[in-house]
């Protein structure tokens, strides 16, 4: 970027890109699925055989009846890292209360984000949800397995497993002797990912 309105056009795509994530977790909530699946292109990718605004509102329909009477998502830490003017993808953190029949489930996930940019709107052009934990209130999720829901066998989550310095970092081959700069500021997220491909991650 090198002209002002070039930059004053990524600072207006970095506001609409952070008010899509709170509009997302808002429209989740008080279950306005209208609202939901506006905010995907009208060709969204639903499953390996479906795709459509209505099909995801279906989708969203059948998860939000089956498992929960009602949410809250409280969004954090957001990174957007821009592909060129009409692509982006980012980082967002999201922590979840979830009311179900008998518990109070409390989350805390992450989401890779894919944003694309159609007639001057930006959307999400696919969300990967990454978990750490779920668990009820009282029971803080202490050791392995920590998705914890209702009715189902305790499992891991993949919040860690787009990122090879976590495995790195526990396996001891961090080089200590020297500090390797510079990071790659303007393309954060996949410096981190070390420019490797998303994996196809398969959410229970």
């Amino acid at each position: 970027m090198t002209t002002l309105e070039e930059r004053i056009e990524r600072l207006e795509s970095l506001d609409s890109i952070r008010q899509l994530v709170s509009k997302y977790s808002l429209a989740l909530d008080v279950r306005d699925l209208d609202a939901m699946v506006s905010l995907f292109p009208d060709n969204v990718k639903v499953g390996k055989n479906n795709s459509g605004r209505l099909a995801l509102k279906k989708w969203f329909d059948a998860t939000l009846r089956d498992q929960f009477t009602g949410t809250a998502h409280h969004i954090g830490n957001h990174i957007i890292d821009f592909n060129d003017s009409h692509n982006a993808h980012g980082v967002v953190y999201s922590k979840n209360e979830h009311e179900t029949e008998n518990e109070w489930i409390i989350m805390q996930m992450m989401y890779w984000d894919d944003y694309i940019s159609i007639d001057g709107t930006w959307l999400f052009k696919r969300r990967l949800p990454l978990y750490w934990y779920a668990s009820d209130l009282n029971h803080p999720p202490i050791g392995n397995n920590k998705m914890r829901w209702p009715g189902i066998d305790p499992y891991e989550g993949e919040f860690h497993s787009l990122w090879p310095s976590w495995k790195e970092f526990w396996a001891h081959d961090n080089d200590l002797s020297d500090v390797n700069v510079p990071i790659k500021i303007d393309n954060f997220l996949m410096a981190l990912r070390r420019n490797s491909e998303i994996p196809s991650i398969k959410v229970k």
